[in-house]
């Protein structure tokens, strides 16, 4: 099995000036926990509900000491050289990348340009190998 097979498609990503505030609705609106940072179709970063999770809390609050924090682009706080994936990766292959990074998640990008196109999760493995172990 490779990752194209159960990874999700055009998955939801910010931009790099995307603020904080908005990254963490739309994982709270989307019930996601990571979302791939690009610039174009080009991934050039990560953020996850860990990068942000100090942040949520306050936020929920309206916290005016955390306005700084939320206001500020998500390319000040994401995870740069991000770990990835492509989509002819084997699904084991993809697993150990999970196990030996301890990520929830890998952005999968075309070989031949770096664009995204897919983002396949921990949930996504699992789901695939319900019924098979």
């Amino acid at each position: 099995m490779l990752a194209r097979d159960i990874m999700t498609q055009k998955p939801i990503t910010v931009q790099p000036q995307t603020r904080v505030r908005e990254a963490l609705e739309i994982m709270m609106n989307e019930d996601i926990r990571h979302v791939p940072v690009v610039e174009g179709n080009r991934l050039v970063g990560m953020v996850s509900d860990r990068d942000l999770r100090h942040l949520a809390f306050p936020m929920l609050l309206q916290d005016t000491d955390a306005t700084p924090a939320l206001a500020q682009a998500v390319g000040d706080t994401m995870s740069g050289g991000v770990v990835n994936t492509t989509a002819d990766a084997d699904v084991d292959d993809v697993i150990d990348l999970l196990l030996e990074h301890k990520v929830g998640a890998l952005p999968v990008v075309d070989e031949a340009d770096g664009d995204l196109v897919g983002i396949i999760s921990y949930t996504d493995v699992l789901q695939a190998a319900r019924g098979r172990i």
